[in-house]
């Protein structure tokens, strides 16, 4: 902070627990890595590296470096573990995130069909080595879970070791807990709210106005994901009640009477 201004947000220092922020890594250069690192690395707990990325990533080790010595903790995205188990190379992937170094991994069936009892497996043996982040929900458009069974597969995913369960929602915003025209299904959301404790989820949240929608329902300490590298910056400005979105979350009621109507 370069000033102390009264009613901000308190934000716990990393690693914290709450609060957190996965960007999404799509493919940056080291000089954007470095660039990011500069703007945004204390506003950032983990990167994700989109899809199945990794593979063709050059100076993939350079990278993930970069970003460790910048106290982020970088993993892999859920498609390449899918990637992996689809092929039956399950031990093939434990041995791949060893080798670049990996203390989390992502355990998903958005691509491709797991029975959840073998997901629940994976999540179990990984959690063994590392933290492991499961994710809920399909990347297919038009394949709807109902959201008693998001709170189910939440629930056992977390007993099964899981340090976080993502909410599914692609990097478009458009699927998962979300409407194809980006809005919020506020329906499955309180569902899923009402069912479980919201610091145990991390909502993924491409869009700006999806950001604004979550961080005035649960605070500055709700853990969102899938952010640009671009946005990250902006997003604690967001949780922090320094953009006008979020403007009067955190004000006192004789300041909330300045309020403009729109």
């Amino acid at each position: 902070m370069n000033y102390n201004l009264p009613f901000i947000p308190l934000r716990p220092a990393k690693p914290r627990k709450e609060g957190l922020t996965m960007m999404m890594d799509k493919g940056l250069s080291l000089r954007q890595v470095e660039d990011f690192i500069e703007s945004s690395a204390e506003f950032t707990d983990f990167v994700k590296l989109g899809f199945g990325t990794s593979i063709i990533t050059n100076k993939l080790k350079d990278k993930l470096n970069l970003y460790k010595q910048a106290n982020i903790r970088p993993y892999f995205g859920g498609t390449l573990f899918e990637a992996f188990v689809v092929r039956n190379m399950f031990s093939d992937y434990m041995k791949y995130i060893e080798t670049f170094g990996l203390d989390l991994a992502e355990v998903s069936d958005g691509s491709m069909m797991i029975p959840h009892a073998k997901k629940l497996e994976y999540i179990k043996t990984l959690a063994k080595n590392v933290t492991v982040i499961s994710e809920v929900g399909s990347k297919i458009k038009g394949v709807l879970i109902p959201p008693s069974a998001w709170v189910e597969m939440m629930k056992a995913e977390l007993d099964a070791g899981a340090f976080k369960v993502i909410a599914e929602a692609r990097e478009s915003g458009t699927i998962g807990i979300y409407n194809s025209d980006g809005s919020v299904n506020e329906a499955l959301i309180k569902t899923i709210s009402d069912n479980l404790d919201p610091s145990s989820i991390i909502w993924e949240a491409p869009i700006g106005k999806q950001q604004v929608w979550f961080v005035k329902l649960f605070g500055a300490g709700v853990n969102l994901g899938n952010i640009a590298p671009d946005t990250v910056f902006a997003l604690e400005c967001l949780r922090l009640g320094l953009r006008g979105d979020t403007f009067f979350e955190t004000l006192p009621a004789e300041m909330q009477k300045l309020k403009q109507i729109d």
